[in-house]
């Protein structure tokens, strides 16, 4: 089992990478980060990463789950990005595991893949107004689960977001 991990290069929010790396890592599931460009990718808080691949580099066939991760630099660096919404394009049909936090749910908007589900996000005007453009069913609460899609609204949230994706991903389908 692998997972991919969206961020941005720069004010990425800290505790929402930390959280699902520790969560995977407990759990003994590998993952790689990826961003808009390899290298070192800085957190809101000071935190670093490394991006070891580039959406343009990544092949999402032995992935079987995403996880885009938010803050201040998501708008900026992941809203826009031509290459991450069809990567969530190319989870979604494959029935894979699709995560998004904070600021991240917006990614899953634009690509079109939230119409009809249940979602949450970081409360803002503009956050709000892409959510109910790509068709969520909003709801308030910290994590929500829909049809393999799991959403969090923000850094608080980042313990039970993590432990949401793991219990997804390792559930038995019957």
């Amino acid at each position: 089992m692998k997972v991919l991990i969206a961020i941005s290069p720069e004010k990425f929010r800290d505790e929402e990478l930390a959280e699902p790396v520790a969560a995977l890592t407990k759990a003994g599931i590998a993952f790689d980060i990826a961003s808009t460009r390899r290298g070192t990718c800085t957190g809101m808080l000071g935190a670093k990463a490394t991006a070891t691949t580039s959406f343009e580099e990544v092949d999402p066939k032995p992935y079987d789950a995403l996880i885009i991760v938010g803050g201040n630099g998501t708008p900026a660096h992941l809203w826009g990005d031509e290459l991450l919404p069809i990567l969530v394009k190319n989870f979604r049909a494959s029935g894979k595991v699709v995560a998004a936090i904070c600021l991240g749910p917006i990614v899953l908007a634009r690509a079109g893949i939230l119409k009809g589900i249940k979602a949450t996000y970081s409360e803002n005007p503009t956050a709000f107004r892409e959510m109910k453009a790509g068709g969520a069913v909003l709801v308030n609460q910290p994590v929500v689960v829909d049809s393999r899609i799991i959403t969090a609204n923000g850094p608080s949230a980042s313990k039970a977001f993590a432990e949401a994706v793991i219990k997804t991903l390792t559930a038995v389908e019957w």
